[in-house]
């Protein structure tokens, strides 16, 4: 019985003989079997009576047997079809059981069935069943409402999945923001990469020295590594290349090229780089702090291109510091905490941390004249972060603050990296103290670094917007390129509004104010109130402080606070236009609320602007390409050795010749005994050094003690005298 049987009768039939429901039907099983042969005929567009005949046929259609079964779910209330149908055909849409649709479609008529079905027939009504139902299929898939719908998502072959991972990667943040580094890095150093094999920034001597200590120490580390304290320079002194900062980070650049003028070139592309490293790692600290973009950009702008900077342009060593704000932003990443937003331990990532110890170990490995009070504060931070992670935890209680394994396994790991490459780089430095005491700093030498207060207000003579205006404060300052302090009016105005109106809280920006002024004290030395409460303590009592000479480079430490506190009043202004813009119609801001945002980035460049000379450095002899060592060069001097060891760099000749931030007492009296050469007390020096080579440039004899050298007799002395090119040639 199907249910439309039993919901006309009532219920279920007792059993007994059989009775011609379709003779006599109930007033509810009318109804119904008028819906369905309605609902049939609008699905079909056959009469009811054609339909059932098919049914008497043994076929089946399935369209009205559809249409039944909606009828009936819509007298059911929405129940669907019977579950106790038979459904025929593999898609599973079949209509129900032949002779139950034929019930419905217009009562039970065996007789009619029996007296149908034939052979003939029944492979004819087969047929028709066959396209019926082949016809409802393509009726079912083809809906007229799907081109309405969502287009299907295409599937990608795998160039075009490369090729949008690729442009999702040429947009993404990070990326614009390292290219933009390097763009402003190219400009704002201009012309640095104009003749990067002829030029220098600033001067030749230093930048020279730098040149060479890049090339040593990358040929050392592939042909020698033992010996990569032994410089070739400063013969015959022994952990000569601690002498000074040794940039020994920048090894793997050092592997690429020979020569001078591969030195040249691999020295202005660095202090390129070392610009734009500047710009990105403070842009990633202020990003990760909680700044917003163009106020991260103002940032890393002040912080790379302060005016003060500008008189550091010939210290490689001081301008590579764009390794501290990126440790710092990568230590805050790996750790899920920001200044904007507290600590969120979900945001913790173990590798970042790591990699933020790993930075900061690069950083450390460029020289110890930022990098010291750089470890320092890192130790000063993990002491302080740790009690205070401990006393909420512990003591207060204040709720859960998960901190991880991995993540304590990475600080452990990334810690113990840090501290053994600061130890393994100290060893020569300490060496060198105690082999040369001459080498240890003096307060007397402090004071003669120290800046006064007019320093923060001065402009080098580099800084093409206040250079020529300052040119009477830099007169009274007894040495000006250590002593203008300036990171910049439009720095200074920014963080001075980043006081009173910012997107950090109150409190921090006390603590930024707090060590900002804490820093520009001990930028003085010993001028603030003697030095006896900031520089002298720090002097005296910490390990290796007291081989910085020149406290003026603190205000490192000053531009970067400088710059966070303007970073929070920029991100805040920028906050307010779009707060304003969407007020607008259209809701977006218009070109003058656009350049009042960009106005405080442009402003911080425009002071950065420079007027670094590029001097031509003088050329390579060609003595140096041939003649073996070890050897002296004169006339000798801390200035005029400095280009001679880039010259070296074609064969790393041994040398007495050589300039570092000290001059060793053997290479002073080789310097005195040789102004008399060639006489017999200094050739018998010489040869007890084991010095046999002795080279005299006759193009810069004039003025010198060594002007009248060439013109003294040589006989009897056992030497032998050489002319190659411009130069003089002794053997000893």
């Amino acid at each position: 019985m199907t249910t439309e049987q039993s919901d006309a009768t009532g219920g279920p039939r007792p059993a007994g003989p059989s009775v011609d429901r379709g003779s006599q039907p109930s007033a509810g099983g009318t109804d119904r079997k008028a819906a369905a042969d309605a609902a049939g005929e609008r699905a079909t567009g056959r009469p009811a009576s054609d339909r059932a005949g098919s049914a008497r046929a043994g076929t089946t259609d399935p369209a009205g047997a559809a249409g039944a079964d909606r009828a009936t779910a819509g007298d059911t209330g929405g129940a669907g079809p019977d579950p106790t149908a038979t459904r025929t055909g593999p898609s599973g849409t079949g209509a129900a059981d032949t002779d139950t649709l034929a019930a419905k479609a217009g009562g039970d008529n065996p007789g009619a069935g029996a007296h149908d079905k034939t052979d003939e027939g029944r492979a004819t009504a087969a047929g028709e069943a066959t396209a019926k139902d082949k016809a409802a299929e393509g009726t079912a898939s083809a809906d007229p409402w799907s081109a309405f719908g969502p287009a299907p998502d295409r599937v990608l072959t795998r160039p075009r999945r490369a090729a949008r991972a690729v442009g999702r990667f040429l947009v993404h943040e990070w990326t614009l923001a390292t290219v933009a580094s390097l763009v402003l890095a190219v400009l704002m150093t201009w012309p640095t990469l104009r003749y990067p094999l002829y030029t220098l920034p600033q001067d030749y001597w230093d930048p020279s020295l730098q040149s060479w200590q890049m090339a040593w120490s990358g040929h050392i580390l592939l042909t020698n590594p033992a010996q990569l304290w032994q410089s070739n320079t400063f013969f015959p002194d022994a952990w000569s290349f601690a002498f000074s900062d040794t940039l020994l980070g920048y090894a793997p650049a050092g592997m690429l090229g020979h020569g001078p003028e591969a030195a040249l070139l691999r020295y202005n592309i660095i202090f390129v780089l070392a610009h734009a490293l500047a710009t990105l790692g403070a842009y990633a600290l202020a990003r990760q702090l909680g700044a917003g973009r163009i106020g991260a950009a103002v940032a890393g702008a002040g912080y790379a291109y302060a005016p003060w900077v500008l008189a550091q342009a010939g210290h490689l060593h001081i301008l590579s510091n764009g390794g501290i704000p990126l440790a710092l932003a990568m230590l805050a990443r790996g750790h899920g905490w920001s200044l904007r937003h507290g600590y969120r331990p979900r945001r913790r990532h173990a590798g970042w941390a790591f990699a933020g110890w790993a930075v900061a170990a690069w950083q450390l490995s460029l020289g110890f004249g930022i990098g010291l009070p750089f470890a320092y504060l890192l130790a000063g931070i993990v002491l302080v972060s740790a009690v205070i992670w401990f006393t909420r935890r512990w003591v207060v209680r204040s709720g859960k603050r998960p901190f991880g394994g991995r993540l304590l396994l990475a600080d452990v790991l990334g810690g113990v990296l840090f501290a053994a490459v600061g130890a393994l780089l100290a060893v020569p430095y300490f060496k060198v103290a105690e082999l040369h005491p001459n080498a240890a700093r003096t307060l007397g030498e402090i004071e003669l670094f120290s800046p006064p207060a007019s320093g923060f207000l001065t402009a080098p003579a580099e800084s093409r917007i206040w250079g020529p205006l300052h040119e009477g404060a830099r007169a009274v300052l007894p040495w000006h390129p250590e002593m203008t302090l300036l990171p910049g009016f439009v720095l200074y105005a920014l963080a001075a509004g980043g006081l009173f109106f910012s997107v950090w809280r109150v409190r921090h920006r006390i603590f930024l104010l707090a060590g900002v002024l804490v820093t520009m004290a001990l930028a003085m030395g010993t001028r603030f109130l003697g030095g006896r409460f900031t520089y002298v303590p720090l002097f005296e009592y910490l390990p290796g402080w007291n081989g910085l000479r020149t406290p003026g480079r603190m205000m490192l430490w000053t531009t970067l606070l400088l710059g966070l506190l303007a970073a929070g009043a920029v991100t805040a202004f920028c906050a307010r236009v779009r707060e304003l813009a969407a007020e607008r119609v259209p809701p977006w801001p218009g070109p003058w609320l656009r350049l009042a945002t960009l106005l405080p980035l442009l402003l911080v460049a425009v002071e950065g602007l420079n007027t670094t000379p590029h001097p031509v450095v003088p050329q390579q002899p060609a003595v140096m390409r041939t003649v073996d060592g070890p050897m002296l060069v004169l006339p000798s001097s801390q200035n005029l050795d400095q280009p001679v060891m880039l010259w070296s760099t074609s064969r790393f000749q041994e040398m007495v010749n050589g300039g570092s931030g000290f001059t060793p007492e053997s290479q002073t009296r080789v310097r005195d005994v040789s102004v008399g050469f060639p006489d017999q007390p200094s050739v018998e020096y010489l040869r007890q050094l084991g010095v046999k080579t002795v080279v005299v440039l006759r193009g810069q004899l004039p003025g010198t003690p060594w002007e009248g050298i060439l013109d003294r007799p040589a006989d009897g002395l056992g030497i032998t005298r050489e002319e190659i090119d411009d130069a003089v040639v002794f053997r000893l």
